[in-house]
């Protein structure tokens, strides 16, 4: 009997001692996983999302491996599956441009940005092979022209790629953007798409078209509604194509065209302080938990929502009222929540939904390619880890102050006519 407690005895300690060191593991990989910075953690969930999307393109195996899913209430499936390429391949690049811009930093950063690098030339070069499997038409569709314009975005944002294409590709990829000035843009903020196109060839020593950017400027200046925005077209909607568009687009074209005349130098300064109205009341949207109000089209566009937060943010053009600290701490807590559900990804590739996969959000022309624009939310990694933005103590945001008690300083719109 003595012989037989001993055993059990003996037993139980072991069970102990492993339940034990589990406990322990896991405790430590919590740490662990606490102790990650911001910006480990926006490395580490950029990483995640952009890596199928540039590791295929790079090996010319994106159209073998990326999904053909599309909106469930989708106009015209084939169609959009054809174009999905280029979208995706523009909307990832637009995001992560100003991080490939960058150079230094911490030796596993700079180490993962080389392979970024890497991938992305490669995966140009692939786009732009008509004997590539992944080669892409920029022809199929007015979709194309939207298309064609975040891949002119990323190039603007990242002279880098542009310097490291051979002439040969350069040229190809002049073509393939100009050969998008056949669609005639949807009057909408699909005019500044046909903007910047122009703006990616003024820059870089092309024939371009001062109309297509004038017009694009004078019409938004008479959609400006007051408060910091612009209705989309003829009429106002509350959704968020003010900073999935709008004024991130307006801020480049001012900031390069600037360089070229000074005939918008009044308009001009009008869509700067515009724009810094616009970013404190998308500061304001973000709640004490990382959400906002889901309104509007495109809401499965995720922390694309605060593209123009983030852009502000990248290009040091806070407001003074917003800290670049409470900025990063309320984007920080935007990425966390959109991508927090198990369902964000399904083998690896984003879903179609805001919180998870949620396909009726979904919209008539959302495919597989459309929810990577939420990659702009990541637009301040070109900042480098020195910079007040990464290196300030974290910091509540308004949402946080306002909904803890503190008091806080009052809100008032402005016209900004």
């Amino acid at each position: 009997m003595n012989s037989l407690l001993h055993k059990i005895s003996i037993t139980c300690l072991v069970v102990a001692m492993l339940a034990g060191n589990s406990y322990s593991q896991k405790r430590n990989t919590a740490k662990k996983e606490k102790q990650l910075t911001d910006r480990q953690f926006w490395l580490q969930q950029m990483d995640k999302m952009i890596k199928p999307v540039l590791y295929n393109l790079a090996k010319d195996s994106l159209r073998i491996a990326m999904p053909k899913v599309t909106s469930v209430h989708i106009d015209n499936k084939e169609h959009r599956i054809k174009v999905q390429y280029v979208e995706v391949m523009g909307r990832v690049l637009s995001g992560i441009a100003p991080w490939l811009q960058l150079e230094g930093g911490a030796a596993d950063e700079v180490a993962l940005r080389k392979q970024y690098r890497d991938w992305a030339i490669a995966g140009i070069k692939n786009a732009l092979d008509s004997n590539a499997k992944d080669f892409m038409n920029f022809d199929i569709g007015g979709q194309q022209l939207v298309d064609a314009s975040y891949v002119a975005l990323a190039f603007i944002r990242a002279p880098w790629l542009w310097e490291n294409l051979d002439k040969k590709n350069q040229e190809l990829l002049m073509k393939s953007i100009v050969t998008t000035r056949r669609f005639k843009p949807v009057f909408s903020n699909w005019l500044l798409f046909s903007a910047m196109n122009e703006v990616f060839l003024a820059k870089f020593g092309y024939d371009w078209d001062p109309m297509r950017i004038d017009y694009a400027l004078q019409q938004m200046e008479q959609w400006y509604v007051g408060d910091g925005m612009y209705s989309d077209g003829t009429s106002f909607a509350y959704d968020y194509y003010n900073s999935y568009v709008i004024h991130p687009y307006l801020a480049t074209i001012a900031e390069n065209i600037s360089k070229k005349t000074d005939s918008y130098k009044e308009m001009f300064g009008k869509i700067k302080k515009r724009n810094e109205r616009y970013a404190i009341i998308q500061e304001r949207l973000i709640n004490t938990d990382g959400t906002y109000p889901a309104t509007g089209r495109s809401i499965v566009y995720r922390g694309g929502a605060f593209h123009h937060l983030a852009d502000m943010a990248w290009r040091k053009a806070l407001p003074k009222q917003l800290s670049p600290e409470q900025v990063r701490c309320a984007l920080t807590a935007v990425i966390k929540k959109t991508l927090e559900s198990i369902s964000t990804y399904k083998n690896g590739w984003l879903t179609i939904g805001l919180y998870g996969a949620q396909p009726t959000l979904g919209d008539f022309y959302n495919n597989q390619g459309s929810p990577y624009i939420c990659t702009n939310i990541f637009l301040p990694l070109g900042l480098p880890a020195t910079d007040p933005f990464w290196a300030g103590p974290a910091t509540k945001w308004s949402a946080q102050k306002i909904w803890s008690g503190e008091d806080f300083q009052n809100d008032h719109s402005e016209s900004l006519k």
